[in-house]
């Protein structure tokens, strides 16, 4: 079976680097906040182009820890995609706060910026007060960030891009990590950039997000050992997960590199097959991490049998994501933007997500897309 995601071929490249990180680690002994900490949120910082960088625990924690530098209050609501992974919307509930659920761009599965002002109107109508919106780079794409940001001043709201999957990407130019005000993402082994655990980041140009997020991520302690300011949490990385992901950030661009190439190989080879599969689309002058490249079956055919041909032939697949938020049952009380999610109920029957990694030859994409044409034609 060839591997969704190979760690394996990298951890080939870097071992060697690796394993002195850690030595280095466990000589010093210093395993929470230990100096690679800081090592890491300086690289960071000047890979991404922000000036404040907090290393945490994972990225639904560098999320949590991003609505408390914002300030959101219990019965405050924030606008988010029905059409992405659960810790975009849970984190205002553990709040007390209020998801209010739009819909997606066909194309870039993103957040659709045009849908906003019935979001927007949805809450007001319930007595919601909208405070910010979660913009969420899926698949490694960043959202259209422009038109996010100006609907955002011109209601006087916050964006926080949710860039877990979309952290090492461009949006004109511009980095993610300085799109808006606050940025967090994720080391979770399987991402672009992940470690060998749990972890994640928030990455802001705003000094009072960062020291309050800072803050919390130890408990809510201020400048004084045991001197607490405020309510907060445990949310420290590791000291020898950063040590790793100094590693593999070295090769991040890279490997950045290799992974556009991976999708201009399937783009070519899926194209050939001429079986009406929509492929994954740059828009807004953006770059992609691709976390994941994901295509469009078309409406006739049964993804859940084209998923078992597959596996039958060693081609592992997956489903992001089967189910929209707003239709998982902690989800069903929160609002639904008035103009409905038909794109979100779309994508979620009919995406299928193919291996993706940086080290996927051309012979494997070959392999892979002559799998799917033979499993299709078996259906």
């Amino acid at each position: 079976m060839l591997p969704f995601i190979d760690l394996k071929a990298q951890q080939k490249q870097i071992r060697t680097k690796i394993d002195k990180r850690i030595k280095d680690v466990l000589d010093h002994g210093q395993y929470i906040l230990g100096p690679e900490v800081k090592e890491l949120e300086e690289k960071l910082a000047v890979f991404s182009n922000s000036k404040y960088v907090l290393c945490c625990s994972s990225g639904t924690d560098a999320l949590l820890l991003a609505l408390l530098g914002l300030n959101l209050a219990p019965g405050e609501g924030v606008i988010v995609p029905a059409f992405t992974f659960a810790s975009s919307a849970e984190v205002m509930p553990l709040l007390g706060a209020v998801p209010i659920f739009i819909d997606v761009d066909p194309e870039t599965f993103n957040l659709d910026p045009s849908k906003l002002p019935e979001a927007l109107e949805t809450a007001k109508n319930a007595g919601i007060n909208v405070k910010g919106i979660i913009p969420v780079g899926l698949f490694g794409q960043p959202a259209d960030m422009d038109p996010i940001n100006y609907f955002a001043k011109e209601n006087n709201l916050w964006v926080l891009d949710d860039a877990a999957q979309s952290f090492g990407a461009k949006y004109k130019k511009s980095n993610v990590g300085e799109l808006c005000e606050v940025t967090c993402t994720s080391f979770f082994p399987a991402k672009p950039l992940g470690c060998y655990g749990d972890g994640g980041a928030l990455l802001t140009n705003n000094l009072d997000i960062y020291e309050i997020a800072k803050s919390a991520h130890i408990h809510g302690m201020g400048k004084n050992r045991y001197k607490y300011d405020r309510i907060g949490m445990n949310a420290r990385i590791s000291t020898i997960q950063a040590a790793i992901l100094l590693e593999k950030l070295e090769i991040f661009p890279s490997e950045l590199e290799k992974r556009q190439i991976v999708s201009e190989n399937y783009n070519k080879n899926i194209k050939e097959l001429d079986l009406g599969i929509k492929l994954p689309v740059l828009k807004n002058k953006t770059t992609s991490s691709w976390a994941q490249y994901t295509i469009i079956l078309p409406e006739n055919i049964n993804r859940d049998r084209l998923q078992e041909n597959l596996k039958s032939r060693n081609v592992p697949t997956a489903v992001y994501y089967p189910i929209p938020l707003n239709q998982q049952k902690p989800y069903a009380k929160y609002p639904i933007s008035r103009n409905g999610l038909a794109v979100t109920n779309y994508l979620s029957k009919n995406v299928l997500s193919l291996p993706m990694h940086p080290y996927l030859s051309e012979d494997d994409i070959i392999f892979i897309t002559q799998k799917i044409y033979e499993s299709i034609k078996n259906i």
